[in-house]
């Protein structure tokens, strides 16, 4: 795992560390044998996991990839190693929407963190833009139709 990853996964433990107050192993092992006890805790928890899990399979992938074009002719990608390519674009895909689904969790002005703000459980008494009413002409009173034949 690069060293800048490490960071990253770093900066995210220290966070929850922070948040939670206490060392992200004692957080994981509190979460695993009470779930429901604090399921702020339990969501970070699970998804600061399946964020690790993604990094090691890309970082599995990209050696893979290194390998393949290690042993690959010069200026020729084969099926194999186009293969790989899309394998380590996915799993970059994948890693990246984990990363950012953690970066919600902790940051505390998103919606649904903490307070549940002002969208939330608010009772809906009337238009969110005020408006005025279109003037409308005054009506034609209506006047009753003679018929001619009968």
């Amino acid at each position: 795992m690069s060293e800048e990853l490490d960071d990253v996964l770093g900066a995210f433990a220290q966070q929850i560390e922070s948040r939670f107050q206490m060392p992200l192993h004692q957080l994981r092992q509190a979460v695993t044998a009470a779930p429901q006890a604090n399921a702020e805790a339990t969501t970070v928890a699970r998804w600061y996991g399946l964020l690790e899990e993604a990094q090691e399979a890309l970082s599995t992938a990209e050696d893979d990839i290194l390998g393949a074009l290690d042993h690959a002719p010069a200026g020729e990608l084969d099926d194999p190693v186009m293969a790989l390519a899309d394998r380590v674009n996915t799993l970059v895909a994948v890693r990246d929407g984990r990363a950012m689904v953690v970066r919600h969790l902790l940051d505390d002005d998103a919606p649904g963190n903490r307070t549940p703000g002002p969208w939330r459980g608010a009772a809906h008494t009337g238009p969110a833009i005020a408006t005025t009413p279109v003037p409308r002409p005054a009506a034609v009173p209506a006047v009753p139709v003679r018929g001619g034949a009968r």
